[in-house]
């Protein structure tokens, strides 16, 4: 699951660089009016520094570091300045002339306004700031400037000395917005603060030991750290004695789930039409999977009577390949060891240029990102392009042995093969690589997220065709099973959020037709109760890169070449593949 980027470039001679000659796919459209492109490269500028200014978490989380001392309080003044913005912004957009903008800088604009009008109907609409605490926490941003080394230690320790000062009063803040908050939300809140204490009571120690602060300056540190994190601890054990009367359901309901799919998949599908695609995939899938599985019996159980229930039989044929695992110590190790099978098997076959200069750390999971997914990729962007690639990864530390066993039998050789495609190489870490040489600023920082999963899966679909795993059935079998993840994400967050559906109906559907076990089935459910839509963008991408693909290549005929298809399509940057289609087709 994608993470926020970590950028660190100087905004300013980044845009001067993207404005002098370097060219974006699209770009070239001679028949469109250079002077209102060059006013809206203009306006692009003094869009991204306003938004700064309004946001400065975000600002440092993609390494723009002018704001780093700077913590907005979530009070209501707060909300009215950005509402302010938002609607000061949009009147901007409507000077403009769509039809006089070159193709690339439209999409631009497609991102700004999308960007404006998401954010209004959050703050407005759905008013997620009353009902999800898990949106107040401190932890992150502090990580980041400490942790990074975008600037001299002492530098980063003074403008965390800054930005703590107002931690207490974001938390009292934080209690005045929250009404009738999601009981599954407010739990999440308080496990997430918890685990960013570590930040203030020992990794700031840590780093202060190595920095040259006078005596004093470490002593005052410390002392509105430990501040700092009184504030956290209290609004954990305040959220834990919350009394709610009308507690609100995690449902989003139909209306605000359309709604919220439209502005974060910006897909040329609705959700309903998405999920029902997902339910032909998944029919189609079984009907694959059962095929191979017939074909493995007889390796695997000899002459014994093959299963008529297809759903078992494939069950079957998935239990007895899962006993291959690693061992729970193992697990990081094991991912770490086979990212260069990887790398090496993409230059073999010539099917996307892989950058030697940018390497991948794999470390286990900060206690302040846990709770939603056992990995996932934190990855430099346009603003810090030597900036370190993180794959974290969920320790199983701790785990009941039956509840590891589950876990590595979901996570056996051969899906763990097919997680490091898609979180690393060529999937999300590869895609984030060449994502940072698109000189659109705008396309890196409003980043569509089911282009950046779209494309996870479909790499993975991808190493399959070319050859991985000597085209094993094994490996095919458990690639549909993965695959069949990918569409039950879609299926199962629908269902839950429109249609209602029960824990113990998720459960049925993850175990018994996607086969999972139980502990990533409860995993699923713990995840789908405290996001939403978000599971949805893996298949909804997948759906339109495969289309495109197809398209592109009807396209081109005996001309089309799948490594110039990739990198093509990652020129792009983060754009929705609906733009990214327009471009390529057009």
């Amino acid at each position: 699951m994608y993470k926020h980027l970590i950028y660190s470039l100087s905004l300013a001679g980044l845009l001067a660089a993207c404005n002098q000659g370097q060219k974006e796919p699209g770009t070239g459209d001679s028949s469109k009016d250079t002077t209102q492109s060059a006013a809206f490269r203009q306006y692009e500028d003094h869009f991204i520094e306003a938004l700064w200014k309004i946001s400065p978490d975000w600002a440092t989380s993609v390494g723009y570091h002018k704001y780093d001392s700077v913590l907005v309080i979530p009070d209501s003044a707060s909300q009215q300045q950005e509402l302010a913005f938002l609607q000061q912004q949009q009147d901007s957009l409507q000077t403009y002339d769509t039809s006089k903008l070159s193709s690339a800088l439209l999409i631009d604009y497609y991102l700004i306004r999308n960007q404006l009008a998401q954010r209004k109907w959050d703050l407005t609409t759905a008013k997620t700031q009353e009902w999800d605490p898990s949106n107040y926490n401190v932890s992150n941003t502090f990580a980041t400037i400490l942790n990074e080394t975008y600037a001299p230690l002492d530098t980063r320790l003074r403008s965390f000395y800054s930005r703590l000062n107002n931690v207490p009063a974001y938390y009292a803040a934080a209690k005045q917005q929250i009404k009738d908050p999601v009981p599954e939300l407010t739990s999440l809140a308080q496990d997430q603060n918890l685990g960013g204490l570590s930040i203030f009571e020992k990794d700031l120690a840590d780093s202060l030991q190595k920095s040259g602060l006078a005596a004093d300056e470490k002593k005052q540190l410390l002392a509105r750290a430990k501040t700092a994190a009184t504030a956290m601890k209290d609004f954990a054990a305040w959220l834990k004695a919350l009394k709610v009367e009308h507690p609100r359901s995690f449902r989003l309901g139909k209306d605000l789930y359309e709604d919220k799919f439209k502005f974060n998949i910006q897909s040329m599908y609705s959700a309903e039409q998405i999920y029902d695609s997902a339910m032909v995939r998944k029919a189609w899938v079984h009907g694959e999977m059962a095929r191979i599985s017939r074909q493995l019996w007889p390796k695997y159980f000899g002459s014994a009577p093959v299963p008529t229930d297809s759903l078992v039989l494939i069950k079957r044929m998935i239990d007895t390949l899962s006993v291959q695992h690693a061992k729970p110590a193992e697990f990081q190790q094991s991912i770490e060891k086979q990212l260069p099978t990887l790398t090496a098997f993409i230059k073999e076959k010539d099917l996307l240029y892989m950058d030697p200069s940018k390497p991948l750390k794999v470390r286990k999971e900060p206690g302040y990102m846990a709770g939603v997914a056992g990995a996932s990729i934190s990855a430099p962007g346009p603003y810090d392009k030597g900036g370190n690639t993180y794959y974290n990864v969920g320790s199983l530390e701790g785990w009941p042995a039956p509840k590891a066993e589950s876990f590595l039998r979901e996570y056996n050789q051969y899906i763990l093969q097919i997680l490091n495609i898609h979180e690393a190489i060529p999937g999300h870490y590869t895609q984030l690589v060449h994502a940072n040489k698109s000189p659109s600023l705008i396309k890196s920082l409003l980043s569509n997220g089911a282009m950046i999963e779209g494309w996870a899966v479909y790499t993975e679909q991808m190493m399959l065709e070319n050859g991985y795993g000597n085209n094993a059935p094994e490996m095919w079998l458990m690639w549909y099973k993965w695959n069949l993840r990918t569409v039950c994400n879609t299926i199962l967050d629908y269902s839950v959020h429109v249609k209602d559906m029960s824990k113990e109906d998720a459960i049925q559907l993850l175990t018994r037709q996607a086969f999972q076990q139980q502990a990533e089935a409860e995993g699923k459910w713990k995840r789908v109760s405290v996001t939403s839509v978000q599971l949805t963008s893996y298949y909804t991408g997948f759906k339109e890169i495969i289309d495109l693909r197809h398209a592109y290549q009807e396209k081109l005929g005996s001309k089309f070449n799948l490594k110039e298809f990739n990198e093509k399509f990652l020129s792009y940057g983060n754009a929705p593949v609906k733009y990214i289609r327009q471009l390529m087709l057009d």
